[in-house]
């Protein structure tokens, strides 16, 4: 993982130190999922990347929904979020 990724990872993890109630986490992955599927794509965790200030590239992208992305199905669910919110 590239140093910016890593370092959003780490920003996304410190705002979400404190939040540990369900309704704070459904919340913030409601943030990255814009069409309310129950997933986050790679055009959703890029949307929120570029708003974050941060641009990435395509393949920076995909590598943190790999890093993610434990059942392999390309996207983010909201287990593998909470998952990932919680371990930093």
């Amino acid at each position: 993982m590239k140093d910016t990724e890593a370092e959003l990872l780490n920003l996304m993890a410190r705002k979400m130190k404190d939040t540990d109630s369900e309704e704070e986490l459904k919340e913030a992955f409601r943030m990255f999922e814009k069409d309310q599927n129950g997933f986050i794509s790679a055009a959703e965790l890029r949307h929120v990347t570029t708003n974050l200030g941060e641009k990435l590239t395509d393949e920076e992208v995909d590598e943190m929904i790999r890093e993610a992305d434990v059942d392999g199905d390309g996207q983010i669910n909201y287990e593998e979020f909470v998952k990932i919110m919680m371990a930093k």
